[in-house]
């Protein structure tokens, strides 16, 4: 049998098999049975303890009524407790308590202490952890996000300040909010997930949107909590990259431009080490001749004329540079690939500047140029004709020739004398520096007009520019450039009277008159302010709007202005208008565009009060009404009467609208005119400076117009000067402007050109567009251009100045050869000098500097003197006298003729009465009659009245009239003349065989005399096609009962071949030359 085992010592087995501290006790609390484990745990004997002595003081009541609960239960109960040991120490640990099994029938349980000591460092350890690593990502400066299942759920604070979120708002919402829109969000999950599949993380630099819907940039780095799981989440570190990714795209735009500089820089910049050429810029490798990749790897003495300069040039730039100072020379010579030597600025500095072994960076600038350019401005400055001086500290310490001759100073007199000496007063030399300092002191430029005196006292109105030489230091002088402006001021007087007498004019005008610009009144006329109530100026500013009774009129007037702006047509109409003090009065509105590519721009616009022309009118309806009632008879005569006026209220319509568009454009060919192109050019000139581009001037002159108006006749000659106004329109650009100035000068505008290129290539297209035929009235033109071209702000920075610098230039390009264009440059006084000329003619007659020289024509078959022809002569001032063929044509295109002819014929009138009073026999006097002239209504007039004051026979009177002037106007030439011939004055034909004539007319016309050009005679003793062409005038003008006189006869060859051929009279230098009126007397006395 086997032995029967008590509890107490199945409990003490049971508890050895436990591994952990463990006991026994019955239901009082007594110790049955302890293992060597608890033994050990407390340090002592567990037999000797009570649940009182086993647990710590501060955990024993509760651990003591837990206890004794358990062991008088029948469930197992656990809880965390505190043991004493012997030590006094207390041990944390897991109290277990299981009842006994029944099988025992024995109250009791078994307690198991489990030390969790470690354990419990553990987790305080671990708390620590978690609140540093909260910490740590509470004050992360990255955002930290936890997404699952696409929903956020947890982020740091600086995830939610980065997308502008409160974190309670983010937390738990989608992760698709994020996002651009909801496809971004599924194209970039499409593309991360298999990576972070795979168990690797992911970065990403993208775009993401921020609460207010703003995207910004920022990079993600993203990692699967668990690769094998996707649903357990991932976690998204964002960092805010906007500013870096700014910053990063900032400096790569800047290493950009820097290499674009270093590329395109206008200076050779080369680096060198060792004596080596390592890298260099396309410039450095031009300037020498070479290809870049030349260059790199060659000896630094290749670019030196010899090894001596190339010895003697380190020995001067090595110490310096080795100083760490930059080395810098003003001009070397260097040699290029080619042998050839050239001069360059050098600049050179260390790389290290503490350290040799760094290398070098050398800049070298090629001065070959500037250094020529300076030996011309030094020869310039001598010869130049324009007054040039130095000063430094107020005395004149250079000076160039043209000061010299304009203030009247004797080479080295005026050197060292002050400044002060050229001004009239002491205060004008201080009102001058109180001007001139501030600027100059600034290194700015100092322009103004100022009267100065010359070595003689007298003084004369004077444009002054001045410059320092050095703006940074102003101390070491003062260019001075003075211009003669004395005519220049006279000729803004002139201009400033003619303004005022337009404004006269405008003032004067039966019309309102009004500019108009974004609805407002910018100018008008007195006549304007009347219409409508306003005292003089009060007009001015007002909104045209204020003119209309409501703004139902004021709209439909707009809309109809509008409608008729952008059709390209003058807008016509009438309206109900208010005057200032409310009452309405109808009124005709006519107006236009200043610029009809701008129909929004300013226009301008002519108003007539028709008020009582429309009452008129209806009282006209009225009457017409009650006469059809009463008499048949007298609503015909009415109808007659009311068309009539409506006729007249038509035609005064069109003549308002072709006296507005007259006043803008040529009447001829339809293009703007002077004034329209000014305030064009105006308009171009502001734009080019708010663009900062340039704008050129083209003045085009037709090659031998003339020539073809004189012998085709005026018609033909206007035909073709419509056709090449249609031809240069269609070779320009549509924004650019062709003008006609009158006769057959044209002007181009062309604006918003970047350089000289472009209007280079539309000269060309011109040049081209009308190289080609004009087909006319049966003939086959040729027309060619010369152009002139100037270039703004360059050439010229005002109307006037292009206008006049672009003229120049069409002169030089017709010395050129014709058929070609030239740019404007300062050497091109040709112009200026016509233009000069032009001014002084104005001035010519009022001053009597005409004078009237006679050449005599002589009686072939005696060879006495017949008669005299008065050929007129300029003398001018400083110039002394000028040949017609250097005026008349001014004359002639200005229409000075007129005035000038009138004095010419009265004159020649008064002088052939004079030498009668002399006793003398009086002869004809043949004068010439221009076409400008002969087509002049007044003419006939004139010549009546010069007859009757005067007293001269009419018989003593011829004029002498071009055979291209006679035809030009057929039926009314016949009339004139007739009036001519009518007075008793002899008519004859000048320059007879250079035009073409129609003997149909010929035969009509009451002429006596036909001249032959000098044209046939200068040739005659040795061209039979020249005598023939005579012979056959001659025979005509017998056929004609005409009498011949031959120009230009001067050898007796001349005079004895025509007198052969049956020519009765001759005129040249063989007899004599024009002379003035005191030596004419003598061929009088001698007969």
């Amino acid at each position: 049998m086997n032995a029967v085992v008590t509890p107490p010592e199945l409990v003490a087995d049971a508890l050895r098999l436990i591994g952990m501290p463990a006991c026994a006790c019955d239901a009082d609390g007594r110790v049955l049975a302890a293992n060597d484990e608890l033994a050990a745990l407390l340090g002592r004997d567990p037999h000797d303890l009570t649940p009182a002595g086993l647990f710590a003081r501060h955990v024993l009541a509760d651990s003591v009524v837990t206890l004794t609960a358990a062991l008088c239960g029948i469930r197992s109960a656990s809880w965390e407790s505190c043991v004493a040991t012997s030590e006094g120490r207390y041990l944390p640990v897991q109290v277990t308590v299981k009842p006994f099994p029944p099988a025992l029938e024995q109250r009791g349980a078994t307690i198991v202490l489990q030390d969790i000591s470690a354990i419990q460092r553990d987790q305080r350890a671990l708390r620590k952890a978690l609140l540093e690593q909260q910490a740590i990502l509470e004050n992360a400066a990255v955002g930290i996000i936890y997404s699952k299942r696409d929903q956020i759920h947890e982020c740091n604070l600086r995830a939610a300040e980065m997308f502008g979120y409160e974190r309670g708002e983010l937390e738990g919402a989608p992760s698709v909010v994020l996002y651009p829109d909801p496809d971004e969000f599924t194209r970039r999950r499409a593309r991360w997930l298999p990576v972070l599949g795979q168990g690797k993380s992911v970065t990403l630099d993208v775009q993401m949107r921020r609460k207010d819907g703003g995207l910004f940039w920022t990079r993600c780095y993203g990692r699967l909590i668990d690769p094998s799981d996707a649903h357990e989440g991932m976690v998204w570190i964002v960092e805010d990259i906007s500013e870096q990714r700014a910053a990063t795209e900032a400096t790569r735009k800047l290493l950009m431009e820097q290499q674009a500089i270093l590329d395109n820089a206008s200076v050779g910049i080369l680096f060198t080490k060792n004596q080596r050429m390592l890298s260099c810029n396309p410039r450095m490798a031009e300037m020498f001749g070479y290809a870049p990749d030349e260059m790199i790897g060659m000896h630094s003495g290749a670019v030196f004329p010899s090894p001596e300069v190339y010895t003697a040039f380190g020995l001067e730039a090595g110490p310096v540079l080795a100083a760490g100072q930059p080395f810098e020379k003003k001009d070397f010579r260097f040699q290029k690939k080619d042998g050839s030597l050239f001069w360059c600025r050098v600049r050179a500095k260390a790389v290290d500047q503490e350290h040799n072994d760094g290398g070098t960076i050398w800049i070298l600038e090629d001065v070959t140029q500037s250094r020529e350019m300076q030996m011309d401005v030094e020869a310039m400055m001598t010869n130049a004709s324009i007054s040039i001086l130095f000063t430094r500290n107020r005395v004149i310490t250079r000076c160039n020739r043209g000061f010299r001759d304009m203030f009247r100073y004797h080479d080295k007199e005026c050197l060292g004398m002050p400044a002060a000496a050229l001004y009239p007063s002491a205060e004008a030399y201080a009102a001058l520096g109180a001007l001139a300092t501030p600027l100059l002191s600034q290194g700015k430029p100092f322009q103004t007009d100022v009267e100065m005196r010359r070595s003689d006292d007298t003084t004369f109105w004077a444009q002054l520019i001045g410059y320092v030489v050095n703006p940074m230091d102003p101390t070491q002088g003062t260019i001075w450039i003075v211009e003669d402006r004395t005519e220049h001021k006279a000729a803004e007087a002139s201009l400033r009277n003619a303004l005022l007498e337009n404004q006269a004019i405008l003032d004067s005008a039966v019309l309102g008159i009004s500019m108009v610009e974004q609805g407002r009144n910018l100018r008008c006329n007195r006549k304007m302010e009347e219409l409508f109530g306003y005292d003089a100026g009060e007009l001015t500013g007002l909104p045209i709007r204020g003119l209309y009774p409501d703004e139902a009129a004021w709209h439909a007037a707009r809309r109809e202005t509008a409608a008729d702006f952008q059709a390209g047509r003058v807008s016509s109409s009438e309206h109900l208008l208010v005057r200032r003090d409310g009452s309405q009065f109808w009124a005709r509105l006519s107006g236009r565009p200043y610029d009809w590519a701008q129909p929004r721009g300013r226009s301008v616009w002519m108003i007539d009060d028709v008020t009582a022309r429309r009452e008129a009118a209806d009282a006209v309806r009225r009457a017409r009404d009650e006469l059809e009632v009463r008499v048949l008879e007298r609503t015909a005569e009415l109808a007659g009467a009311n068309a009539k006026l409506q006729a007249e209220i038509v035609e005064r319509r069109q003549a308002e609208a072709r006296v507005h568009h007259m006043a803008y454009h040529d009447s001829l060919t339809g293009l703007p005119n002077r004034a329209l192109l000014a305030d064009r050019l105006d308009r171009a000139m502001l734009a080019a400076q708010r663009s900062q581009r340039s704008l050129a001037v083209m003045f085009i002159d037709l090659d031998r117009f003339k020539t073809i108006n004189d012998s085709l006749g005026h018609m033909t000659g206007d035909l073709l000067l419509k056709e090449v106004a249609v031809r240069l329109c269609r070779a320009v650009r549509a924004s650019d402007t062709v003008a006609r100035l009158g006769g057959d000068e044209f002007v181009v505008l062309l604006p918003g050109i970047r350089n000289n290129d472009e209007a280079a290539h539309v000269a060309d297209k011109i040049i081209d567009a009308l190289a080609q035929p004009f087909p006319l009235d049966g003939h086959m033109l040729h027309i060619t251009p010369s152009i002139g071209i100037c270039v703004y702000p360059d050439d010229g920075q005002d109307v006037e100045t292009l206008m006049r610098h672009a003229d120049a230039a069409m002169y030089h390009a017709k010395a050129a050869g014709r058929n070609n264009y030239q740019f404007f440059t300062q050497k091109m006084n040709l112009a200026a000098a016509h233009f000069e000329l032009e001014s002084s003619l104005r001035s010519a007659l009022a001053l009597q500097q005409f004078e009237l020289h006679f050449q005599p024509i002589i009686n072939m078959g005696t060879r006495k003197l017949h008669s005299l022809e008065v050929l007129l002569r300029w003398r001018r001032p400083n110039t002394g006298l000028v040949m017609p063929d250097k005026f008349i044509p001014i004359i002639e295109d200005n229409g000075l003729i007129v005035p000038i002819g009138e004095w010419v014929i009265r004159r020649a009138c008064e002088q052939s009465m004079e030498w009668r009073r002399q006793g003398l026999r009086p002869v004809p006097l043949a004068v010439n009659l221009s076409p400008r002239q002969f087509m002049h209504k007044g003419l006939v007039p004139s010549i009546r009245r010069i007859l009757d004051e005067t007293g001269i026979e009419p018989s003593l009177l011829e004029f002498e009239i071009t055979e291209t002037a006679l035809m030009q106007h057929g039926d009314h030439t016949l009339d004139i003349l007739d009036q001519i011939n009518a007075m008793g004055i002899r008519l004859s034909i000048d320059d007879f065989g250079t035009g073409y004539s129609s003997l149909a007319y010929l035969k009509r016309f009451p002429v006596k005399k036909i001249k032959i050009d000098r044209a046939f005679v200068k040739d005659l003793e040795h061209s039979a096609e020249d005598r023939a062409i005579v012979s056959a005038i001659v025979a005509l003008s017998d056929s004609l009962q005409l009498s011949v006189v031959a120009e230009g006869v001067e050898t007796e060859g001349h005079y004895y071949l025509l007198q052969r051929q049956g020519c009765q009279f001759a005129q040249g230098y063989l007899f004599s030359r024009p002379v003035p009126a005191e030596q004419a007397v003598h061929l009088l006395e001698q007969g």
